[in-house]
C-alpha cells in the first residue's frame, strides 16, 4: 500500500510514493532527530482525540450542515482536510511505532478480517443498495 507525499528536494518539490511502513520508519527518524522523543502513549492518544476532533470540525462544515466562521472561509478546501487527514495519520504512525505495531501488517490483516466477515453483508443491506 503506497501514500502519496510531497518530498521537498533541493531541485524543488516532487511527488513520491511512500509505503506505510516507509512512513512509519520516517516518522520514527524525526522524532528521534528533530522531536527529540516521543511524547507518551496517553499523551499521544489524547493528541489523536484532539487531532480526529479538528477532523471532526472541519468536515461537519464542509461536508455537513454547520457553516464556517468568516474568519475560516479559507479552510473549506482539500487542502485544509488533507492537513487535518495527515495530522490523524501521524499520530496514529507514532502509536504504532510506540506500541511496536507494524501497521502495513496490521492492515492486510485487518482487510482479509474484513473481506471474510463481511463478504455478503454489505451487499444484502437494503439501506446500501437502494436508491433513496
Amino acid at each position: 500500500m503506497a501514500i502519496t507525499a510531497k518530498d521537498q528536494g533541493a531541485s524543488g518539490e516532487k511527488s513520491a510514493e511512500i509505503t506505510i511502513k516507509n512512513a512509519q520508519q520516517q516518522v520514527d527518524e524525526w522524532i528521534n532527530t528533530i522531536g527529540v522523543r516521543y511524547f507518551n502513549e496517553l499523551t499521544n492518544l489524547g493528541i489523536l482525540m484532539e487531532e480526529v476532533g479538528e477532523l471532526s470540525r472541519l468536515m461537519v462544515r464542509q461536508f455537513g450542515e454547520q457553516s464556517f466562521k468568516q474568519t475560516e472561509a479559507h479552510l473549506n478546501n482539500n487542502e485544509a482536510l488533507g492537513d487535518e487527514l495527515a495530522d490523524v495519520l501521524w499520530v496514529l504512525l507514532c502509536l504504532a511505532n510506540q506500541t511496536g505495531v507494524d501497521l502495513s501488517q496490521a492492515l492486510q490483516k485487518n482487510f482479509a478480517k474484513k473481506s471474510d466477515r463481511d463478504k455478503d453483508r454489505h451487499k444484502n443491506n437494503p439501506a446500501l443498495t437502494s436508491k433513496t
